[in-house]
């Protein structure tokens, strides 16, 4: 579903090139549960910005469902990021005046298709996958970080994403939060076949992935593939 093709991706700091990325070429098929780990620097929230059309490589080639999305202007870029991608990331990104259901309503506003009582359907049944029917009124200010963080999965997801892009997840979360965090994302990844792929330095999360990809320096040092079926 997802090939990355010798990307590279330089950035301009005054008359100083950074190299973040450096030749990474990998491939992510339907249904993974892949996590990209390496220190602070090596290029991993990087590779997952190209990934999730949030950025176009400098050179290389990103290719989803078939289509070259470097060569896609700015408004089917964020088709794609509306209708094919879901986004988790460490600080939530949640607002605070408006309450959990609202939060995940959010991501439907640009969408004219969808009528009202699906909406609902998506939005409640989510809410109570992830064990916040409870709390469905409740602002941000009102939930603790793992709660949170149970409302930016239901966001990423409500919208029936190809894959979820998790930048850092558990980076502002307790080991123990962190681990019933990534419960749900697994047990989401068996029943909805969603693909997931997580940016990390954490080691809980690539003791939960399928797939660890590791980069230092902008390139692939190594890969680990388990069975933990």
């Amino acid at each position: 579903m997802i090939s990355v093709q010798n990307v590279t991706k330089d950035y301009k700091l005054g008359k100083t090139i950074v190299k973040a990325l450096r030749g990474v070429s990998l491939d992510i098929e339907n249904g993974e549960f892949a996590c990209i780990s390496g220190p602070s620097g090596c290029g991993k929230s990087t590779l997952l910005n190209l990934i999730g059309c949030l950025d176009k490589p400098t050179t290389g080639k990103v290719i989803i469902d078939d289509e070259d999305v470097g060569k896609l202007n700015a408004n089917q870029l964020a088709e794609i990021r509306n209708r094919k991608i879901g986004f988790i990331f460490q600080s939530f990104n949640l607002i605070p005046v408006l309450n959990v259901y609202e939060n995940i309503e959010m991501v439907f506003m640009s969408w004219k298709d969808l009528p009202k009582e699906e909406m609902n359907k998506r939005i409640t049944s989510l809410i109570e996958e992830v064990g916040l029917k409870d709390y469905l009124k409740h602002k941000p200010g009102e939930l603790s970080g793992g709660q949170m963080q149970r409302v930016s999965i239901a966001r990423a997801l409500v919208t029936e994403p190809q894959v979820v892009l998790a930048d850092e997840p558990t980076a502002n979360l307790d080991s123990k939060t962190s681990k019933i965090i990534l419960e749900i994302m697994v047990n989401m990844n068996n029943r909805h076949d969603t693909t997931f792929i997580f940016s990390t330095h954490d080691p809980i999360v690539s003791e939960y992935a399928k797939r660890e990809i590791n980069l230092f320096d902008g390139v692939i040092k190594s890969e680990i593939i388990e069975d933990r079926n």
